[in-house]
């Protein structure tokens, strides 16, 4: 059976009504700052989505690098993804616990990045669904392992030298959704060795300012104004980066819900930019 996802995103309605049909995959993808003191596994084996499984970020990054939450090569995030169960007919919904879309979508983004477009994030994540009394359950999910073959699209990923390569190029836009203090270099960053401040440049966009009260991400008119008010240009391309590359798919992912897919996003993000120091920084707002 074919699953037709309606869009970027699922409401919990949407999911309540197709959970349990043959071609989709529910996937609890939530991680959390380490200031936050949430445990994610633990969380998912607690209570989670009926059938969903659960994608650990800080086991399946790339650890041939010392920068968190590097996208592995093609072909092993790919094995991850089949060791999941996840296909490459399937259709997927992700989530997170969060309630302001943390890092389920880094897991959608991931699943672009590889060439698999049959996905979604779900509307107001594991929040809502619990706060409408809808079905859980506990203890691990598995899947049978599956094949998903990857088609890479490098287009949707940047490295440190391409975001070098345009700091000062007014044809390209870049949108930072860390917090105005980190932003600007007010706050301390929370992973030891890291300048204050931003890519020259860039603009700020907070990812918990994408998302209502409810955790459900704003209509499409409220967050073409975010981008306004952040001084985004929609007209160019768009590079986002975040600390680590995880909130920065929240950013991307409001994007293709306006209808701009020129976007990609800094993988390296400023756990890289801030930790080195032929890296320009700027401080202090926009």
């Amino acid at each position: 059976m074919t699953i037709t996802l309606p869009g970027p995103l699922v409401s919990t309605a949407w999911l309540a009504e197709h959970l349990g049909q043959a071609g989709l995959v529910v996937v609890d993808a939530s991680w959390y700052l380490p200031a936050m003191n949430r445990d994610p596994r633990r969380e998912y084996l607690a209570a989670h989505v009926p059938g969903a499984v659960f994608f650990d970020l800080d086991a399946e990054s790339d650890h041939g690098t010392d920068l968190p939450h590097m996208l592995p090569p093609p072909d092993k995030a790919a094995a991850a993804l089949g060791r999941l169960g996840i296909g490459s007919a399937d259709a997927v919904v992700v989530y997170d616990g969060s309630g302001a879309n943390l890092s389920a979508p880094r897991f959608w983004w991931q699943l672009k990045v590889l060439g698999h477009d049959r996905a979604a994030v779900l509307d107001g994540g594991f929040q809502r669904w619990s706060a409408e009394s809808r079905p859980t359950e506990g203890g691990p999910t598995t899947r049978s392992p599956a094949r998903f073959e990857a088609r890479f699209r490098p287009e949707l990923i940047r490295s440190f030298d391409q975001v070098s390569a345009v700091v000062g190029d007014d044809s390209v836009a870049l949108l930072d959704a860390r917090s105005p203090g980190r932003f600007e270099g007010r706050e301390p960053e929370p992973r030891p060795g890291l300048r204050g401040g931003h890519v020259p440049g860039a603009r700020n966009l907070p990812y918990a300012r994408l998302v209502a009260g409810d955790g459900t991400m704003l209509p499409r008119v409220e967050l073409l104004e975010r981008f306004k008010e952040a001084g985004l240009d929609l007209d160019k391309p768009v590079i986002t980066s975040c600390g680590s590359g995880v909130s920065a798919c929240a950013l991307a992912l409001a994007l293709e819900i306006v209808g701009h897919r020129r976007y990609a996003v800094y993988d390296g993000s400023w756990a890289e930019w801030g930790g080195r120091p032929d890296a320009p920084v700027q401080a202090g707002p926009a």
